[in-house]
């Protein structure tokens, strides 16, 4: 079942000083209001100014309004958050803002070195991470959905909100008479998570009005999986690395049914490479390696942003940027 705004905070045990990152829409300012009013004076806000819009001033003059009213100190990044070429606008966001909330938690100029980081992400948002990962035939890694808890940059990452209705958010926050800042960003049809939002929400909300909870046990079944066979994969790489290079064995993987060296080498490009293969690349290279019986065989494949080539009796990965 979802709970309430303040059964979420009761259960959340972050550790002090505490990040909040703040955009100054509804859930973030939720987010700051109720740990403010739970841990006072313990409670620092994190705002990263992405300068994307118009209305970007508006959010951080709000979020500065919030925090001196909750008597919370506020730490603002401004960032540069275009995209390159071939990569998404929202991605670009994405990796600026963890990069500049991680920037403000380490800010030497200001009192308190923060290690944990809470975000606002709730339970609809995991519904339609859920529903974009289905539509783009993800495997249990993607359906797992957005973790509750995970470390990254030296940083503890929460989202303690993540079983909470938006709806509820927004009515919690109507209750104390909160004010926030609607992003125009939310009312463009151009992205997915809108549609998704305003299209397939109400209709799963009409027929399974439990949806958000079924949803979360499902990925939480994934998030396991995901686990095991990440687990699995680490027993098949360590038997099949050349402890001569640290590269996996041609031969060794041959020994390996295929879903299992697939495993095995979707493991190694995102442990070790942080690159993912697309589907269609992984099963040119499992091709590859059991054809791959002669020493004059070439094995030369695009696999993520680099190519994974044959060297000997091993196979590398080179990153093409370099």
């Amino acid at each position: 079942m979802t709970i309430s705004v303040d059964e979420a905070l009761a259960r959340f045990q972050p550790a002090f000083p505490l990040g909040v990152a703040l955009s100054g829409g509804a859930d973030s300012s939720a987010l700051l209001a109720g740990c403010a009013q739970r841990w006072p004076g313990q409670v620092i806000a994190l705002h990263v100014n992405h300068g994307l819009q118009a209305a970007a001033s508006q959010f951080e003059a709000a979020c500065q309004t919030l925090c001196s009213s909750l008597n919370v100190p506020l730490r603002v990044a401004r960032v540069d958050a275009g995209h390159s070429p071939g990569q998404s606008p929202e991605d670009a966001a994405r990796i600026a803002r963890y990069t500049a909330l991680a920037s403000l938690a380490g800010d030497e100029t200001s009192a308190g070195h923060i290690a944990h980081i809470a975000l606002a992400q709730h339970a609809d948002d995991q519904v339609e991470t859920l529903l974009l990962a289905l539509s783009r035939g993800a495997g249990p890694a993607g359906m797992a959905g957005m973790p509750a808890h995970w470390e990254r940059m030296g940083l503890h990452w929460h989202r303690p909100l993540l079983e909470v209705a938006a709806a509820d958010i927004r009515h919690w926050m109507r209750q104390r008479s909160i004010g926030w800042v609607e992003d125009p960003s939310n009312a463009d049809m151009g992205f997915t998570r809108n549609r998704i939002r305003a299209d397939l929400l109400p209709p799963l909300q009409a027929c399974f009005p439990h949806f958000r909870d079924t949803f979360a046990r499902a990925a939480q079944h994934s998030a396991a999986a995901s686990a095991l066979l990440d687990e699995l994969a680490d027993i098949d790489l360590l038997a099949s690395l050349d402890p001569a290079t640290d590269a996996p064995q041609i031969k060794a993987l041959q020994l390996l049914r295929a879903p299992r060296q697939a495993n095995a080498l979707r493991h190694w490009l995102k442990t070790r490479f942080a690159t993912t293969p697309s589907t269609a690349q992984l099963q040119a290279l499992l091709a590859q390696i059991t054809a791959c019986t002669t020493r004059g065989h070439h094995i030369d494949i695009r696999v993520g942003c680099g190519f994974v080539r044959r060297d000997g009796a091993v196979l590398r990965w080179y990153n093409s940027a370099l």
